[in-house]
């Protein structure tokens, strides 16, 4: 008896309000940066900071999705092995 999970279908309003919310985060940092009363070397050095946080950010988010979903698959390889010796063992009895 296998019980396979469906993936998450998000619905199209809560995708809408993620590149929302993405989008009006970045206008309001960038916007903040622009506006702060300091010299334009140092406004550089927070709008790269800030870049490579997001760029962190997604490339940490889609490795640990990927290493869930690994588990997953690794997890279904082993109750196939199990449920194929359980089955071998239940004929020979």
């Amino acid at each position: 008896m296998h019980m396979t999970a469906q993936p998450i279908k998000h619905s199209s309003a809560f995708v809408a309000y993620s590149y929302i919310c993405f989008g009006l985060s970045v206008a309001m940092v960038g916007g903040g940066v622009f506006v702060m009363p300091i010299d334009h070397w140092m406004k550089g050095f927070l709008v790269m900071g800030v870049a490579m946080l997001v760029q962190s950010c997604i490339i940490l988010t889609k490795t640990i999705r990927d290493n869930v979903e690994a588990e997953k698959l690794l997890n279904r390889i082993e109750d196939a092995r199990t449920e194929r010796l359980l089955m071998d063992v239940s004929k020979a009895a």
